[in-house]
Parts: C-alpha cells; structure tokens; sequence
C-alpha cells in the first residue's frame, strides 16, 4: 500500500531507524532522504536531499543514548524544515529524554524537561507526538499540541492473548508512584493491584513489603522506565517473598544501562516486555521480549494529517476472550 497524499512526508533520523520503517510500512508513506554526519568534534550536520516545501513533515526521532547527539540531531532537522519552507514540522518522539526531570525536587535544581520543550518549540516544531510520557504533565511543558499515546493496551492485549489476566493475576506498581499506571492495566485485566512499599525508601530500598496480595498469585509488574533493573530487581525480590507464584515484567521503554541485565537475569522475572521506543547497544536481558508500537504511532500520524481526531486511540475496548 502507498499513501496517495504526496504533502505527507516522513523522515528518520538515527535513533530508531527500525522503527521508522515499521511506521512507513504501516503508514504507506516512504521513508525521506536525509543524510547526518557528525565531524570529528562533535558538530552535527543534516541534508535533506528531496524538498519539504508546503508539505507536511514527521520526524521520527527518541532522545534515548546518546540523548545530546539524538536532541541536537532532531534539533538541527526541525531548523532545516523550517528553512526549508515545510507547511509543519511534526516530530514522532517515543521517547522523551529528560522528562524524569519535570519538577525542582530539591533547592537549586532545573526543570530540565521544560527547558527541552522549549527548545524543540523555538526550533520551530509545530506539534509534538509521544509514548507514554513519564508525567503527562510534561505535555503542559509545549507551547504546541502534544499527543501522548499510552501503552497500556498494547501491554493488556498482549496479556490477555497469553491468558495473563483475571484473578490469578495481580498487577503490581513496583513502587508508590507507579498506581495509576498499574491500575489502568489491572481494569484491562480484570485483575487486583497490590504495591511495593519501602520503609526505608531511598536508593538502597530495604525493608520492602507488598501493599496486597499476591500469594499463589502471577505478578505482572509495571512502569515506564526500564533504566538500570534496580526498581524491578528489588520490587521482584519483596513480592517473591511474599509468595508470588511467577513474577512478569513490563515497562514502555527499556533503556537497559549500567548492569541492568546482569540485576534483570538474577531476579527471578520469567518474561520482561517493553516495546520498540528505545533501541540501545546495551547488553540486554536473557528474557526480553518487544513489542512493537509502530502501528499504533502510523495510525496517529495519518490521522494528524488528515484532520482527523487522535481521540479514539484513546478508547480501547476488552477483547472477546
């Protein structure tokens, strides 16, 4: 299938190649020429080598490892649209890096994430489309329309066709920020939360204790994030002790730094799924599995150009079992 509208053009830039060519299957539109090179001091340059003018422009692009090449690449590409007469320049990000930054939690810090959206805003960007942002707050950061697509029911229909859902699941938020992401699964799943509390909760995490049920039961635990393992390595080892049955893993975008396998392969999690927001050269773990998100962005991204409300895939409804 080719997309007959010509005005809709659709770039990759060098974070997430794979991914982008799964939105153009999807969407039908081919991928754009572009050229990056980065000279032996850093510099980035980028070359458009077809034209832009009056069209409609996506760039797909996370801000994941390195997030200052791949921010200053999306930067720099934006700044070539506009120059280059583009009618709007939409970025596809499904990875937001420096959203973890989005308040001041203690004195003299910055709001980072503020400061990114602003720069993507000046450079000339005219609407912002995500995964799964790690504070939908953070969409009040833009000066532009943002649209943050979920994840949640992609990670529930996966479920369900696997037969993980019901009473003999429980959904667990690894720690006490993570409720109403573990809720929002749990109401797909028809299935109880429980929480992972810490008397002590700073960064070493003992005394851990399950808010819930879950013994005899199948844990599903759920965030957003998967950075270094730590949160999952320790939320897996308080709900094993607990009398978790099998313990499931699944988080939006797997980032996998430092020694995240090595935590992830000894903390008796039997599957980790995250999809393919972040590809990364980190050594990943054993069990991972991804999923793709590329169908539900390629819908987004028509509809956005046709007009057409983003609303609906919003609204999901249970699968017939």
């Amino acid at each position: 299938m080719v997309y007959s509208d010509s005005h809709l053009k659709l770039f990759a830039l060098t974070s997430n190649p794979g991914l982008a060519e799964h939105i153009s299957q999807f969407t039908g539109v081919p991928l754009g020429k572009v050229s990056t090179k980065q000279f032996s001091d850093g510099e980035i340059m980028i070359n458009m080598e077809e034209t832009v003018r009056s069209r409609d422009v996506f760039i797909v692009q996370s801000t994941s490892c390195p997030v200052n090449d791949h921010l200053w690449e999306l930067l720099i590409m934006i700044d070539a649209c506009k120059r280059a007469s583009a009618h709007s320049v939409n970025i596809v990000m499904p990875y937001f890096g420096y959203a973890r930054q989005d308040r001041t939690a203690t004195s003299r810090e910055p709001i980072t994430a503020k400061l990114v959206a602003d720069m993507i805003v000046k450079a000339g960007a005219s609407r912002v489309l995500t995964l799964d942002l790690h504070a939908v707050q953070v969409q009040g950061f833009f000066d532009i329309p943002v649209d943050n697509l979920f994840t949640v029911p992609l990670f529930a229909d996966y479920y369900r066709k696997n037969g993980l859902f019901g009473d003999d699941v429980v959904v667990v938020a690894p720690k006490n920020s993570g409720i109403k992401r573990a809720r929002s699964l749990a109401e797909y799943l028809e299935s109880p939360i429980a929480i992972v509390d810490y008397e002590d909760d700073d960064k070493h995490r003992e005394n851990g204790y399950v808010i819930g049920n879950v013994t005899g039961k199948k844990v599903i635990l759920i965030d957003d994030i998967l950075n270094s393992g730590v949160t999952f390595g320790n939320a897996a080892a308080v709900v094993k002790a607990a009398g978790a049955s099998e313990i499931y893993a699944v988080a939006s975008h797997g980032l996998f730094t430092t020694n995240a396998a090595d935590i992830l392969n000894h903390a008796g999690i039997k599957e980790i799924v995250v999809t393919d927001s972040v590809v990364t050269d980190h050594r990943k773990p054993e069990n991972v599995k991804y999923l793709s998100a590329a169908e539900y962005l390629a819908s987004a991204i028509l509809r956005i150009h046709e007009g057409r409300p983003v609303s609906p895939l919003f609204e999901h409804e249970k699968p017939q079992d």
